[in-house]
């Protein structure tokens, strides 16, 4: 599943809308395959690789998507993972989950970034002092 450059453009507009009421950071990255067969390793593989653990409230969210194996994870750092409610992170992927079954990968990836800023709004408000930590472009593996 390649995206086209106006659905790249859809994703990056959810994050960017997600992020513009919190310190939160968003990332998406895609992939055909995952190369270890487990998303949620993978996931924090990448998580790392692109840096996401060293925002300063600790406060990142990552949507993995390997579409061709049609696996997909989404990872929470440490402070967000510590403050949203129990199976959280569930629900996002069964609202997720939904769309993915109808192919509809974009609509999928747009509604779980947008729970994810709710929360991100809820418990890591936007300060004066906020910058755009981490890029809001999809990343490809």
């Amino acid at each position: 599943m390649l995206l086209t450059p106006e659905q790249q453009q859809q994703l990056i507009a959810a994050i960017r809308q997600a992020e513009q009421e919190t310190s939160g950071e968003i990332r998406v990255h895609l992939e055909a395959n995952c190369p270890n067969g487990d998303p949620m390793q993978r996931a924090i593989e990448v998580f790392k690789h692109l840096g996401m653990h060293q925002t300063r409230q600790q406060n990142g969210v990552l949507f993995y998507l390997a579409h061709d194996d049609r696996k997909f994870a989404v990872l929470g750092d440490s402070g967000i993972d510590a403050k949203v409610p129990a199976g959280f992170w569930d629900t996002i992927k069964d609202l997720m989950r939904q769309h993915f079954a109808k192919n509809d990968y974009v609509e999928g990836l747009s509604r779980g970034i947008e729970q994810a800023g709710r929360q991100l709004k809820q418990y890591f408000p936007s300060v004066d002092d906020d910058q755009n930590e981490l890029s809001d472009d999809i990343s490809l593996g």
